[in-house]
């Protein structure tokens, strides 16, 4: 059988025993901050199990995509290594919710794998809790008893928790030596006699001081890992070498150009392995929403990313290479899993852009680790200060330290490394400026019931007061939550009026903080009304944030999810993940679709349902990390466009909103993308603001034209200083022209109307007697200039004069009898001009 045969079996049997098969959860766990990853079949079921959630149907079963990467469910380090450990796998399960119980569980088990798969029975060994006759007793039916193990809780006691359900369960061994000898390597890590089904019965609750009580009801919780099952049945030693690994390997090797043998010393096969391994965790974790990053699960798949890329360093490769595995992948799983071809592009440009950034300095860190192995002289192991210079410097994650350090057969101080971290972090803590007034607050055992739905005022009897906190038994007044900040107000009790500054809740209590202290008037009546104002256009933005959502997915990729969110009266923010720049067509793109939403008048509406009939419908957007109760709120605004688990506060019609505006767009962390936009009357303020910024700069730019206005004319007068200055010798140039003191010279000016101005001023320096001729090469144009004292001008006209010399340069000119100026185009002709040519000038006249 295939492995898609035998996923399908499992189903099909477990359906013809009227179990309901549900599809996967996300790896990307809804409504469980608890959990980084989904890491078994029952985390969608937790709810039922707690006895805060319940299903339509008491039988389940399903395929699901399970991540084990961190706390104590970390297989990490023995992936690729070993034959049976991964980081993603899928885990078969089927769940009874107080119907059938250990009877039923154990003989279906038997049933699917002695009668359906044909699995050799003599080769099953079952494992059940010390003290769980019930279970033992029923296995006698199926096995003998040498091939029954009774184990302590450690390997046979499950529990959720600390405290609450738990109880027994019953393992199946597969033993896979040669001579069917594996019965005392039963749950001793053998790699030939492996766990391949966990039937857990639960039927306690753990109490706080550690009793155990039996609930009113018993549940079945089962899981197979799909992948040791899928070796079991095609009959290998390793889960890698079978057709849910192969064709991965079979690529890698082809690229690479090295050869896979399995074996598990052989260097080559270990990495290959591991990219194998790596890559389904990356691509399906992608697929679900979850991307590369900084913090949290982000860096947890960061980690992953850069393990697989220093791997595949080992085999030869230079450039990215892990995100041209998908297509095989996609035709291995996609046709059971569809999300991975439907994200084909978002996992292949996420992976290939966190390879090449890694690869930009993995090699630079390899160097520095090896001038760190060199220094390090006779010791064995690798400092905390070394190790987090590898981290904040190179990027390079512990466990990739710790990898290398291995191979080279070196130890890390993993202590040293963590007091490191640590320092760090304080002095990022002690850095952060509070931006928000810490309140503390009470725990109270009081109810208050929400009526800001349908009203923004309302009468309320006085519950608690202390100092300037009061609590209602109901109130208008929305505590922030889902991203929407707390409403603001006014509460006027015993004739004062209390300014409400903001909301807490503490327990089911909503706790008002005002201005100043109230008068102690507990049992009194209160009158509490919400700012209105700001309320609408806290709506507005909340509506709008819905709608941009949407608008997103269909101009950016379905593969979007909301990462966070502000709502406030004066704008919306909203982060989701995307791995480049959102483009200036595609926030027009947005705006239009977000806009015409707004004009078609949709009305919007909400609707109360069960949390399980929301997972169920595709339509309804959930929010990873969000808990939801029972009872969820569902906000529509056209039910064929968008439709979201919300509790805040919105506008009736999407009209109201007015005009939508995205005022910018960045990034806030890796991966992660920030929207800020505006509505409504926000965008006429918007607006006048940019307006303002418009003269602002029109204003400066005309000071500025005005300070380089008279920057220039104190320029222009320096430099005709300067030329003055350098004139002061022109009198031993004077040469003596019919009786007239006659001074002709070629100035270097920058214009014509420099050259006027020196010749002016040398004028009346020289008082009587005196002719003064002076030529400048501009633009390729020759000026001329000429002046003379007004006691000769009854002999000497300047404008007739300059017009013969102008006549000599191919130009003309003229002016008054005192003073002219001309312009000639014959610049070879200036010296000849000066030289001799203006004194036949003089003397002809």
């Amino acid at each position: 059988m295939t492995s898609n045969e035998i996923r399908q079996s499992f189903l099909d049997y477990f359906k013809n025993k009227t179990h309901r098969i549900v599809p996967s959860a996300p790896v990307v766990p809804h409504g469980d901050p608890t959990l980084l990853f989904t890491n078994a079949g029952m985390n969608q079921f937790k709810d039922v199990f707690l006895g805060t959630g319940s299903r339509e149907y008491s039988r389940a079963a399903d395929t699901q995509k399970c991540i084990r990467v961190s706390g104590k469910h970390n297989d990490l380090e023995e992936v690729g290594v070993d034959t049976y450990h991964h980081t993603f796998f899928e885990m078969l399960g089927n769940w009874s919710f107080g119907d059938y119980y250990k009877e039923d569980a154990i003989a279906w088990a038997w049933e699917l794998l002695v009668d359906k798969w044909k699995l050799d029975s003599e080769r099953l060994y079952a494992t059940v809790f010390e003290t769980d006759d019930e279970a033992f007793e029923i296995w006698k039916k199926y096995l003998p008893e040498s091939r029954i193990q009774r184990h302590g809780a450690k390997d046979n006691f499950w529990e959720m928790g600390e405290t609450g359900p738990c109880g027994p369960c019953s393992e199946i061994h597969y033993d896979g030596t040669p001579d069917k000898t594996g019965g005392p390597k039963v749950n001793a890590s053998d790699p030939q006699v492996i766990e391949i089904w966990n039937l857990v019965f639960i039927q306690f609750n753990r109490k706080s001081d550690g009793a155990l009580e039996p609930l009113s009801s018993t549940h079945v919780d089962t899981g197979m890992g799909f992948e040791r099952i899928v070796r079991v049945i095609q009959g290998k030693t390793s889960n890698y070498d079978t057709d849910v690994f192969m064709p991965l390997i079979n690529k890698i090797s082809q690229l690479s150009g090295r050869k896979y043998n399995g074996g598990l010393e052989d260097k080559d096969s270990i990495a290959m392995r591991v990219i194998a391994d790596h890559i389904r965790t990356l691509s399906f974790s992608i697929a679900d929403g979850a991307f590369p990053g900084n913090e949290g699960r982000g860096y947890v798949l960061r980690r992953i990313l850069r393990r697989a890329s220093r791997y595949s360093r080992n085999l030869g490769f230079k450039e990215p290479f892990l995100y041209s595995l998908l297509p095989v992948l996609i035709e291995t799983l996609g046709d059971f899993f569809p999300e991975l071809n439907s994200n084909r592009e978002i996992i292949e440009k996420v992976i290939k852009g966190e390879e090449e950034s890694f690869l930009q300095t993995l090699e630079r860190g390899l160097n520095k680790f090896e001038e760190i192995k060199s220094n390090i002289g006779g010791a064995n192991s690798i400092s905390g200060d070394e190790a987090f210079l590898l981290f904040d410097s190179f990027g390079f994650p512990l466990d990739l330290t710790e990898l290398i350090a291995r191979e080279n057969n070196l130890e890390v101080d993993i202590a040293g490394f963590e007091v490191k971290m640590k320092e760090q972090k304080d002095r990022s803590r002690a850095a952060r400026k509070k931006t928000t007034q810490e309140v503390e607050i009470p725990m109270l055992d009081f109810s208050s019931e929400f009526v800001g739905y349908e009203s923004l005022s309302c009468e309320g009897k006085v519950l608690y007061i202390n100092e300037n906190q009061i609590v209602l038994d109901k109130t208008p007044f929305y505590v922030e939550s889902g991203g929407q900040v707390s409403d603001t107000g006014k509460i006027i009790l015993g004739g004062e009026t209390y300014l409400v500054e903001d909301v807490k809740k503490s327990g089911n209590a909503i706790i008002h903080f005002c201005d100043k202290n109230l008068e102690n008037l507990v049992g009194g009546v209160a009158f509490a009304q919400v700012d209105s104002i700001k309320r609408k256009s806290t709506a507005r933005n909340h509506s709008a944030t819905h709608l941009m959502h949407e608008a997103i997915r269909q101009t950016v990729g379905t593969h979007i999810k909301q990462q966070g969110s502000l709502v406030c009266s004066d704008y919306l923010r909203f982060d989701f993940n995307h791995f480049e720049r959102v483009t200036t067509e595609q926030i027009e793109q947005i705006e239009n679709i977000v806009n015409k939403k707004i004009f078609e008048n949709h009305l919007i509406e909400t609707i109360i349902l069960t949390l399980e009939q929301a997972s169920q419908n595709d339509k309804i957007r959930m929010y990873f990390g969000d808990k939801y109760g029972d009872i969820v709120r569902a906000v529509v605004m056209d039910e064929k466009y968008s439709i979201e688990l919300c509790g805040g506060t919105h506008v009736k019609n999407t009209s109201e909103i007015g005009l939508f505006k995205v005022k910018s767009e960045g990034s806030v962390a890796a991966g992660i993308r920030r929207i800020e936009a505006i509505t409504g009357e926000a965008i006429e303020l918007h607006i006048k603001s940019l307006n303002d910024k418009i003269v602002q700069k029109n204003n400066e730019h005309d000071n500025l034209n005005d300070k380089i206005k008279q920057l220039e004319k104190e320029i222009t007068e320096l430099k005709l200083k300067e030329l003055e200055q350098s004139l002061s010798n022109f009198e031993n140039d004077t040469v003596e022209i019919n009786g007239i003191n006659v001074i002709s010279k070629q100035i270097n000016t920058e214009n014509a109307e420099q050259l006027k101005k020196l010749c002016e001023n040398y004028k009346s320096k020289v008082k009587s007697n005196t002719i003064v001729f002076f030529t400048s090469v501009n633009d390729d144009k020759v000026n001329l200039c000429l002046a003379i004292t007004d006691d000769i001008t009854n002999k000497y006209q300047a404008g007739k004069i300059i017009g013969e010399a102008a006549k000599f340069l191919g130009g003309g000119g003229g002016g008054k009898p005192n003073f002219a100026t001309a312009g000639g185009k014959d610049i070879s002709k200036v010296s000849e001009l000066l030289n001799s040519k203006f004194k036949l000038i003089i003397e002809a006249i």
